[in-house]
């Protein structure tokens, strides 16, 4: 019997599947994630990345003409820098749609990571 894969791996295969930008965009936005929170995990979730810390922190998905970082518990984050520009009408998430010409504001994105970890841990408290 195969040993079951690790995420990471389900992760790597993903990008390397992905031969336009969305690999290379997923590959960078990764790179950001953990360059946010060393201690982040990398879960499969649905098909797609997933990074937990105390908690879901955001999923990473590549669409036919997008890339989407969808935070689970975006509504209540502060969006200081105006990132979140997909499913602003949700209760509870809020993503961030990149496509092939954006530019990605990497200090600002990994504050809003650090933010997103940083309320996980209160609400693991309570």
């Amino acid at each position: 019997m195969e040993a079951p894969m690790i995420p990471s791996k389900f992760i790597d295969q993903q990008i390397i599947e992905l031969t336009d930008w969305r690999g290379k965009t997923m590959a960078k936005l990764r790179k950001i994630v953990h360059d946010s929170d060393p201690a982040i995990a990398e879960e499969w979730k649905w098909n797609t990345a997933v990074y937990a810390h105390n908690g879901l922190v955001l999923a990473v998905g590549a669409f036919k003409g997008n890339v989407k970082m969808n935070f689970f518990l975006g509504a209540s984050l502060p969006d200081l820098h105006k990132l979140f520009n997909a499913g602003l009408e949700a209760k509870k998430t809020r993503a961030i749609d990149l496509h092939e010409e954006d530019k990605i504001n990497e200090p600002a994105l990994k504050d809003l990571i650090r933010t997103a970890v940083a309320q996980n841990r209160v609400r693991t408290k309570r």
